[in-house]
């Protein structure tokens, strides 16, 4: 078993409570990309890649996602080496509107960050014929 790694995120407290709406307790937390690139985003193509992100919940822990993200918001939070490709130093997830925004010391990394809670599915050919993934 390999080391996990361990950054920081600051969660603003606004945004902390829109989060935490969405988790019940013992539930898993993950920072994963949502460009079609893992098993948590139906959307994809090269309009997204590495620009959108989301929250999912999980009510057990992905191997996948051996990052562990600590948050002054108490969230059991990770992420994968996937992600960590498109993040700098200094994460913090702020909410302006009910719009979580993921920022850090480069600037604002997504301005449209979602939350879900996973539901395994596939992506059908009537979600790419219909433009879903882009």
């Amino acid at each position: 078993m390999t080391d996990t790694k361990v950054i920081s995120m600051n969660i603003k407290p606004e945004a902390a409570k829109k989060i935490k709406s969405h988790v019940k307790d013992g539930q898993i937390v993950l920072l994963a990309l949502n460009d079609g690139s893992n098993k948590y985003s139906k959307q994809g193509g090269t309009c997204t890649i590495g620009a959108n992100f989301q929250f999912v919940i999980l009510d057990k822990k992905d191997p996948e996602y051996n990052i562990k993200i600590d948050n002054n918001a108490g969230l059991d939070l990770y992420t994968s080496n996937s992600e960590m490709s498109f993040l700098d130093n200094g994460l913090v997830i702020n909410a302006k509107d009910s719009t979580l925004s993921l920022s850090d010391d480069s600037g604002v990394v997504d301005g449209g960050v979602t939350i879900s809670n996973f539901k395994p599915s596939k992506i059908t050919k009537k979600d790419m014929m219909e433009g879903k993934t882009c």
